[in-house]
């Protein structure tokens, strides 16, 4: 089966715990994986038949065996905004962690939940930080 990707979309998911902290991949540094070596919220491609939320959370599943609750987005970006030379878009949405779930490398990356304020510590794709703000603001309005 081929994979058919519209419009260069990758859709990527910002799961926070309660105190903030997200669930991150380490990219594996083999040809063919993007951002080698760095670490990323779990996401990846969109293909024609789906939407971006049911994108995102297969993605998340076959990463990471994670199912996401409710998903919120937190925008559409150009790749160029990111810091990309391809021509893409990114899509990130953002769920509250389960506190219950469980999660597993599915495809041989390390995940781990980060702090924020450890994130500076890590070799990150540039947009982590701008990304998580977003969704750390968005999870606070959403406590309102």
């Amino acid at each position: 089966m081929s994979v058919v990707l519209i419009q260069a979309q990758v859709c990527g998911v910002v799961l926070l715990r309660e105190d903030g902290a997200a669930l991150l991949q380490h990219r594996d540094d083999i040809p063919g994986i993007a951002d080698p070596g760095l670490w990323v919220f779990p996401g990846g491609h969109r293909e024609d038949h789906e939407t971006s939320e049911q994108a995102a959370r297969r993605e998340v599943l076959e990463e990471t065996s994670y199912r996401c609750g409710e998903l919120q987005s937190l925008g559409i970006f150009s790749s160029a905004a990111l810091g990309y030379q391809s021509d893409l878009t990114l899509e990130f949405f953002w769920a509250r962690w389960d506190e219950g779930g469980v999660f597993e490398c599915r495809e041989g990356q390390e995940l781990r939940f980060v702090r924020r304020d450890e994130m500076e510590q890590l070799p990150a794709v540039s947009y982590l930080g701008r990304v998580w703000d977003r969704a750390l603001l968005a999870k606070q309005g959403a406590a309102v």
